[in-house]
């Protein structure tokens, strides 16, 4: 069959062009950060419900004996690698601390890595070649974010996410160019997300969305490999992703320029890493409130909340009237002024600002009734370059103090360090991890490269150490 068309042919062409042989060692090591804060918010949030879920259907489908299989992430239940992409995906997406990056599309490029690390261990892939496809992966995902905006026609960034998860997996599984074409298009054109799943009240599919998709790139390379054909001309076909998805407009080709000049994949260093168990456009307002609160000595005595924020945070996180009033974690972590409430008020926010008790504390909402929100043009004219929010109070002495930041710490122009980096891990795997074990992943991590394969990786990560309960029921 003929190659489907000019965009699926670009990426697969990409992601096989991509080799461990001609990596930037920076790029290497920024795709060993993600994988370890991967594995780290994955852990966290082990016990909440959308994961118990997740894990219990996947265990109706656990292998018995030998035969090749890949591990759901913290278990020992070994599956099918779509079954394990989606359990472990949806770990590592549910707290919303995995890393981001903001363009004409948001994105958590991360999304990507539990799916192909499922791949690599159930086809015997090593370490150099799944560090390739996680990094072909990022390049393609992210230039996409830059090349059109899937937000502004009611569809999901998760699409961006089944694209680069079928290439990334035609490069793993060494598919010709032609089948990694085929792979993408099936990946995309049966499986389009809607962005209901972010629309008022959100649900545990909030969470599992990206993993879905990436669910669905796996499936897609492993029919490719048998010889399935998908929709011809998944992009420029007339009723194709252009058509339903774009509302006719192609890619900006400018935005995807290191795909068509093959260069070494890089883009992995423009996301950001997220300090905060927020959505990201929240990120640095809750570096602000915290200011704020440190200014003003504390927490209580505030009159009066003033949030500015930018057009894009304003309509993802803010504008919805259940942001106001939250009755799930997955809407609270993707409300801005609930989250800006809580920095203000206990000066953090953790997995712990999300729980139900947390939800209805009427401390929260006293002061939810006391904020005022609007979007700013000046801070509009600073995205997607920065993150600009500004957090202004007014105390009950009548004082006023404001403070705006645009580089949350994690962010590209304010960078995680690898020390910042581990803690954030350790805090994350605090809960289930003995100290050795977290110790032993970071170690096995780091030197992913030495290792004949993913293997020891993953059964490095079973959880053997009790935890907390699940914290919550569904909701």
């Amino acid at each position: 069959m003929a190659s489907t068309d000019t965009y699926s042919r670009l990426f697969a062409q990409y992601a096989r062009n991509t080799r461990w042989e001609t990596l930037p060692p920076a790029t290497v090591h920024e795709v060993k950060r993600r994988i370890i804060d991967s594995i780290g918010v994955a852990i966290a949030a082990f016990d909440e419900d959308a994961p118990v879920a997740a894990r219990a259907y996947a265990q109706d489908y656990a292998y018995r004996g030998n035969s090749r299989a890949a591990t759901v992430w913290g278990t020992a239940a070994r599956v099918n690698p779509e079954v394990a992409a989606f359990a472990s995906g949806l770990m590592v997406r549910y707290l919303d601390f995995n890393d981001t990056y903001l363009s004409q599309e948001p994105l958590h490029p991360s999304d990507l890595i539990p799916g192909l690390m499922a791949l690599a261990e159930w086809a015997g892939k090593g370490p150099k070649e799944l560090i390739p496809a996680i990094a072909a992966g990022y390049e393609i995902s992210m230039n996409l974010c830059d090349a059109a905006s899937l937000r502004a026609h009611q569809w999901d960034h998760v699409n961006y996410i089944g694209i680069a998860e079928a290439a990334g997996a035609g490069r793993l599984l060494g598919l010709s160019q032609e089948a990694t074409e085929q792979a993408i298009s099936i990946a995309i054109v049966p499986h389009a997300a809607m962005r209901q799943t972010r629309a008022g009240e959100l649900s545990m599919w909030k969470g599992a969305a990206a993993a879905n998709s990436a669910r669905h790139g796996i499936f897609g390379a492993l029919l490719a490999a048998k010889g399935m054909t998908g929709p011809f001309q998944p992009f420029e076909g007339e009723m194709g992703f252009f058509h339903q998805l774009l509302g006719g407009t192609p890619f900006k080709n400018e935005a995807l320029k290191s795909l068509q000049n093959m260069a070494p994949p890089t883009r992995i260093s423009d996301a950001y890493i997220k300090f905060w168990p927020v959505e990201y456009h929240a990120q640095s307002a809750v570096e602000a409130a915290l200011q704020v609160r440190k200014a003003i000595g504390g927490g209580d005595g505030i009159r009066q909340v003033r949030i500015d924020t930018f057009k894009a945070s304003y309509e993802i996180i803010a504008k919805d009237p259940e942001k106001w009033a939250p009755k799930t974690r997955e809407t609270a972590d993707h409300s801005l002024q609930y989250i800006v409430a809580v920095a203000l008020l206990d000066g953090q926010v953790t997995q712990e600002s999300y729980t139900p008790a947390m939800l209805a504390d009427p401390r929260v909402a006293s002061l939810l009734q006391r904020t005022k929100l609007a979007e700013d043009d000046d801070l509009t004219r600073g995205y997607p370059e920065g993150i600009p929010n500004r957090i202004g109070v007014v105390t009950s002495e009548g004082r006023e103090v404001a403070k705006e930041v645009r580089y949350p710490l994690g962010h590209a122009r304010n960078p995680m360090s690898d020390a910042a980096l581990e803690q954030k891990f350790l805090a994350n795997v605090g809960r289930r991890f003995t100290e050795a074990q977290a110790r032993t992943v970071l170690d096995l991590a780091w030197r992913l490269e030495e290792q004949p394969d993913v293997s020891g990786l993953v059964r490095a990560i079973r959880i053997t150490k009790g935890g907390a309960a699940t914290r919550r029921k569904a909701t």
